[in-house]
């Protein structure tokens, strides 16, 4: 009897389990584009794509842990990646989502900072991955590129 009871149960956990694998979540907007950007393209000549709206797709590499309000993908080359941001609230990018694929749409900016802001700056992510931050790793002013992120699907 016992037996008979178990292959259900184990056969309705399975199900359960792959059907929550293959669930999208989608954020946001609805996407609009259809053609993908890719983020090599983006890295390679960011000034080209400023205020363009773009759909890129990637892995994702990190998600602000304290307010779900921006995430890192990784780049089609493997090689760098990009960060796409949101306003707080307006969209939470779940944090267990690290190591899924995101496609998203959104635009391009830049933000121009001076060497005092940079270290700001880093020292704020660090601060909220909870990361050292070491201020003389910024030799510099930097621009950062960025996409305002406006929807996004996560596999």
């Amino acid at each position: 009897m016992k037996m008979k009871l178990i292959f259900p149960i184990l056969f309705l956990s399975s199900v359960l389990i792959f059907s929550q694998t293959e669930e999208e979540i989608t954020l946001g907007a609805e996407l609009t584009l259809t053609e993908k950007t890719q983020i090599s393209d983006i890295l390679a000549d960011p000034d080209s794509y400023l205020s363009q709206t773009v759909l890129v797709e990637g892995e994702i590499l990190n998600v602000c842990p304290k307010m779900g309000c921006w995430m890192e993908l990784k780049s089609d080359d493997g090689v760098g990646m990009i960060k796409v941001k949101v306003k707080d609230g307006e969209i939470v990018f779940p944090v267990d989502a690290i190591g899924q694929t995101a496609v998203v749409e959104g635009t391009v900016y830049k933000i121009d900072l001076t060497q005092e802001e940079a270290v700001n700056y880093y020292e704020h992510i660090a601060e909220e991955s909870g990361n050292d931050f070491d201020p003389a790793t910024i030799s510099g002013p930097m621009t950062i590129y960025q996409i305002k992120g406006l929807g996004a699907v996560i596999d």
